[in-house]
């Protein structure tokens, strides 16, 4: 008798913590994507543009590039749980762990980019003084609603902010936190907003990379406007 109420009892506990390893899962799928899975996520959200073209000639300066190469990766939540979970699988990372991860990415500013900049010859080394900002697809210089980017090299020790890709040491990396309110505490992104634009400028010339504005970004800039 003493021998079958364990044999139930210890049924009961493995059926108990596989029904918490799947509500674990049905409310957190990050936790069980395989690499594959978030390698693919990560690149969903990272795209390529130029800074300058071709053609740009330089004369016979050597203290700037003929033109620069571009790439951009939009950390949404879902690519910072991709970075994350990348995280855990290499360095065998508890579920607590690799959610305070997670926490200190979306900890870290409202909308985050992760820019790559590789110079086309010349001296090789990216401008100080270029810029940075996020606006609505096709928006023309003077109009208003481009939104300044602050350029935020701290971010570098954040791990879910790496997004998924393999380092490529050609290209310079940079974070930048793009704010969602104004210092009047107004939404500087319109809820109907349907595609973004992010515009780097280097010396005269400017390069795009534009992405479809995705629902979890969205959703952050609601809740953000409504604090």
């Amino acid at each position: 008798m003493k021998q079958m109420l364990f044999i139930l009892l210890s049924i009961a506990g493995f059926l108990s913590l596989v029904n918490a390893q799947t509500s674990t899962s049905e409310k957190e799928p990050y936790l069980s994507w395989t690499a594959s899975e978030a390698e693919n996520i990560g690149k969903s959200m990272r795209d390529n543009g130029k800074v300058g073209s071709s053609w740009d000639l330089r004369g016979i300066k050597t203290d700037r590039a003929i033109n620069y190469k571009l790439r951009a990766t939009l950390l949404t939540p879902e690519v910072i749980r991709a970075a994350a979970r990348l995280e855990q699988l290499r360095n065998r990372l508890t579920d607590d762990q690799t959610r305070r991860l997670v926490a200190d990415a979306e900890a870290a500013g409202d909308i985050i980019v992760m820019i790559e900049i590789d110079p086309n010859e010349g001296s090789g080394v990216v401008p100080l003084d270029w810029r940075v900002f996020l606006q609505p697809r096709g928006l023309k210089a003077g109009q208003t609603g481009a939104v300044t980017g602050l350029k935020s090299p701290q971010l570098r020790n954040v791990k879910a902010l790496s997004g998924t890709a393999r380092r490529d040491y050609d290209y310079d990396v940079f974070w930048v936190v793009f704010p969602v309110l104004d210092e009047n505490n107004q939404a500087l992104f319109a809820d109907n907003l349907s595609q973004l634009e992010l515009l780097v400028g280097i010396y005269k010339s400017e390069g795009r990379v534009v992405w479809q504005l995705p629902e979890s970004i969205r959703a952050k800039i609601r809740s953000i406007s409504k604090k």
